[in-house]
Order: C-alpha cells, then sequence, then structure tokens
C-alpha cells in the first residue's frame, strides 16, 4: 500500500500539511519540473532557475532526512510536461492506492488537483496549506458582512488574532500603522547594507545551462544569479536582513535611489513563496527585535504589514473573486505594452532604473512595481493580460 505525495515547486517546507500526514515507512515523495509550470507564463529566466535548483536541493533534503523521493526532471525524455500527466505515470510506477496533497496557490492548478480522485481511481487527500495564517474559511467569514474589503481592518484582524505586535488588546505603540513615517527619501551611503550573494553551487550551475538553453526567449539575464537555494542559505539572508537592514526598513521602504537595487528591503520574498522560509517566523523575528531595542516600531510594523496584512490579504481576494480574477478588465483597456517594456532600453529614467534592474535581478520592490513599471502600464491604457504576460 504505497502513499503517493506530490510536492510542488512552492511547496518546499519539510513540515508541509502532506508530509505531515504521510509516514515515511508507505510514502513515495514526487516531485516534478514540467514544461506547462515553465511555460504558461513568460517567466524570468532567474525565476525558473531559482524554482528548479531549490526543488532539486529540497529533494536531497528529503531523501536525506529519510523519505523515499521519485524526482522526475525536466529534461527526462519520459516527461510528459504537466502534473497530472507526471502523477499518472506515478501512480502506475510505484501502484500507488493513494494521494496526499497539499492544496494548490493556484486557481489552474487547484483544477487539476480537485480531478485526480476520479482520473485515478484512488483516494486524494487535499489538505489545507496552513503555512498561511488565515484559511479561506477565515477569510471568507471576515469578508462576509462587509461592502468594502479593506486590507487595513484585515490586518488588524490578522495582528489580533496572531498577538504579533500587540500589548494585550492594544496595537504596541498606540497606534495600527505607522506607514505616515515610512517615505523618507534616501541618500546615498556608503554603508548601506547589502543582501548576502550566493555563489552557484553545482546543481544551479546545472540548471542554469539547463535555463539557458531551454528558456532562451524568456526574459531576463542569468550571468547574475545569486540566490539562495536551500532553506539554510534562505535562513542566512533573513539574518542578514534583521541584522543590518530592518532599523531603517521602515523610513526607507517607499524610497528609489538611482544605482541601489535593494536599499533596506530584506529580498525574502522568493523564499516565503517557494516555502523555505516560515512568514509567522519572520513576524515574530521582527517583533523581537523591536521590544529588544534593535529596530524602531516604523520598521518592524511596516515589515510585519507587508506580511500579516497585504501577503495574507491579497491570497484571500485571489481565493475568493474566482479563477476568471485574471481575465477581468475594468477599464477595457486594451493597448499593448511597448518592446522597450521587456528590455528596459527607453530614455525614461525611472522606467529604465526599475525595467534594467528586473531583468537583471528578477526582483524589484513594491515602488519599483506599483509606481513606475504598474502605472506606466495604467497610463497608457495597457491590456492586464499584457502586463501579465
Amino acid at each position: 500500500m504505497i502513499t503517493l505525495v506530490p510536492v510542488l515547486g512552492d511547496q518546499l517546507t519539510p513540515t508541509i500539511s502532506s508530509l505531515a500526514a504521510a509516514k515515511k515507512a508507505d510514502t513515495v515523495v514526487l516531485m516534478m519540473e514540467v514544461a506547462d509550470e515553465t511555460t504558461y507564463v513568460r517567466h524570468h529566466k532567474q525565476k525558473i532557475a531559482f524554482i528548479l535548483s531549490a526543488m532539486r536541493h529540497h529533494a536531497a533534503a528529503l531523501r536525506e532526512a529519510g523519505w523515499t523521493v521519485d524526482y522526475v526532471g525536466l529534461d527526462d525524455p519520459d516527461n510528459s510536461g504537466s502534473f497530472t500527466g507526471e502523477v499518472a505515470r506515478a501512480v502506475e510506477r510505484h501502484a500507488a492506492t493513494r494521494i496526499i496533497v497539499t492544496e494548490a496557490g493556484e486557481w489552474r492548478v487547484r483544477a487539476m488537483l480537485d480531478a485526480w480522485q476520479t482520473l485515478f481511481g484512488i483516494p486524494v487527500d487535499i489538505l489545507t496549506d496552513d503555512r498561511f495564517i488565515a484559511t479561506h474559511a477565515d477569510f471568507e467569514a471576515w469578508a462576509a458582512s462587509r461592502k468594502v474589503l479593506t486590507m487595513e481592518y484585515f490586518y488588524r484582524v490578522m495582528r489580533q488574532r496572531t498577538g504579533v505586535l500587540m500589548d494585550g488588546k492594544y496595537p504596541v505603540g498606540g497606534q495600527w500603522n505607522f506607514d505616515k513615517d515610512n517615505r523618507k527619501p534616501a541618500n546615498k551611503d556608503l554603508f548601506m547594507p547589502q543582501p548576502l550573494a550566493f555563489k552557484p553551487d553545482k546543481v544551479t550551475r546545472e540548471v542554469i545551462d539547463l535555463v539557458s538553453t531551454r528558456f532562451a526567449d524568456h526574459p531576463g539575464d542569468l550571468g547574475g544569479f545569486d540566490y539562495a537555494v536551500t532553506a539554510e542559505d534562505a535562513e542566512r539572508q533573513a539574518d542578514t536582513f534583521f541584522a543590518h537592514a530592518l532599523e531603517k526598513f521602515g523610513d526607507y521602504e517607499d524610497a528609489m535611489l538611482t544605482g541601489e537595487r535593494h536599499l533596506w528591503h530584506s529580498i525574502l520574498s522568493p523564499y516565503l513563496n517557494a516555502g523555505l522560509l516560515d512568514p509567522l517566523d519572520l513576524c515574530r523575528r521582527a517583533e523581537a527585535a523591536y521590544r529588544a531595542g534593535k529596530a524602531p516600531i516604523n520598521s518592524v510594523e511596516g515589515y510585519v504589514r507587508q506580511i500579516l496584512g497585504w501577503r495574507e490579504y491579497m491570497r484571500g481576494i485571489y481565493w475568493r473573486e474566482g479563477p476568471d480574477y485574471v481575465e477581468r478588465n475594468y477599464f477595457g483597456n486594451m493597448r499593448q505594452l511597448p518592446d522597450w517594456y521587456w528590455t528596459g532600453e527607453t530614455d525614461m529614467h525611472c522606467l529604465r532604473e526599475a525595467l534594467g534592474q528586473t531583468l537583471a535581478t528578477a526582483h524589484a520592490h513594491h515602488i519599483q512595481r506599483l509606481m513606475v513599471t504598474g502605472n506606466f502600464a495604467l497610463l497608457i491604457g495597457a491590456d492586464p493580460k499584457a502586463v501579465h504576460l
């Protein structure tokens, strides 16, 4: 009696609910690099390389921890190219009698998971992704009685529920939000903190070669790839942020500075999204820094709000609005983006800086995305799907 546990590319957490519900003795963990997931949008080359390398390192860590892992590489000649195709092959290969999987993070993938029990004729248990603090039911209960779904009020509920930055019933510092203190312009600073840069190891170099060949027409540059691809190195990046950048994160979180790609930002979102870091743990570490007198309340609250507020809120909105959300076009905008949007070759300075950084590093902070590249797309009347795809 074999249980098959598919672990997806954004589920790289050793304690994820699907693994927590399985037993090593009778479980095969299935990890799949499939063409469908690399090409349904034209992902940045570095994003593909990060996910594939992190998956390969995670598979090695699971094996070390005693799990049996069946890993299907992107260049495997028998690779079907889809999650469903690879699960079908694995069910047959291992004579699996049951599937346990953690819920998907996208409607598109959720539809696949929902079809598996009928397709394969074996029980499929789809478990809650408990790495998020609010469940779908939690968000629905909060939203049900409200005409306007304002993030700020959801964020306050999350603070109360978790106790993060709370003194009993009251917010630390006497107010919920210190955003008005977080709008300072940045100046050149020789001592500006820099995130760690991780030299690609053998596994990552192999992935970079694969991505360079197979996804040559995708945007972005692979030459400067220096992301962490293991949980241990992601934790080192988090340590660096809390030690050197959190203190001034709030003051300059909305700032832009020519030639400075990171300022005091954490650069931790890829690791959160892949499952290499725990969101509530990061919030509690930020809170601990405040209570120890190592970071001011405006920085800590501003950072916590990004995770406990915006990240949880946007997930709730995404699932509440439904799978047609991506097709909506409220303003009826239909223009395509100019070709230079994908090269950064423009005389508009802010756009050149933001686009150039994105192409070089696959990262841009929220002001660059919202106020520069996003706002430009809105002002010219670009089709939202042109930005999305």
